[in-house]
């Protein structure tokens, strides 16, 4: 899961990549040399700031869009609001693919360690990224080799 995780959170970071090249090469969304520097101190600011702060700190510094409230979203409507979805997107997974990397070698290791293959586990993963897991060995767990159902079932009567 973990692998599959990776590769596909690979897949989407090429891909938004590749559109933010894009979007940042064409001639009508970078118009003027003004806009190319928003480009880039947009791009400082995410880098620099994470998520920490977010919009607040991009408004001081004064690289924002013009962003609009809506209900529980904000809209915009230019390439600056594109770009900097798409730069936030790509940061988030970077470091979603860091994270999933990391619980991966962390897995690898305790297989090193001689924990195993023969147990049950429970994993508790959180934005596609385990973060706890209970392990159990499968002699102890108790599961029966054939599902049982019991249950009592009446019926009242009806009388006319």
């Amino acid at each position: 899961m973990v692998e599959a995780g990776i590769s596909q959170y690979k897949l989407l970071l090429e891909d938004y990549s590749q559109w933010l090249g894009s979007l940042l090469r064409n001639p009508e969304t970078a118009k003027t040399q003004e806009q190319m520097k928003k480009f880039a101190e947009l791009q400082k600011v995410l880098r620099a700031g994470g998520r920490k702060g977010g919009r607040k700190e991009e408004k001081k510094v004064g690289v924002s869009t013009e962003w609009v409230q809506f209900k529980d979203v904000m809209l915009s409507a230019d390439a600056l609001g594109e770009a900097e979805v798409l730069f936030e997107a790509i940061e988030e997974l970077k470091n979603k693919i860091d994270k999933l990397e990391r619980a991966k070698n962390s897995i690898i290791d305790l297989e090193r360690y001689g924990l195993g293959k023969e147990l049950l586990f429970i994993a508790f993963i959180r934005d596609g990224v385990p973060e706890k897991i209970v392990f159990k060995p499968k002699k102890g767990f108790g599961v029966p080799e054939k599902f049982e159902f019991e249950a009592d079932f009446s019926v009242a009567e009806q009388t006319s």
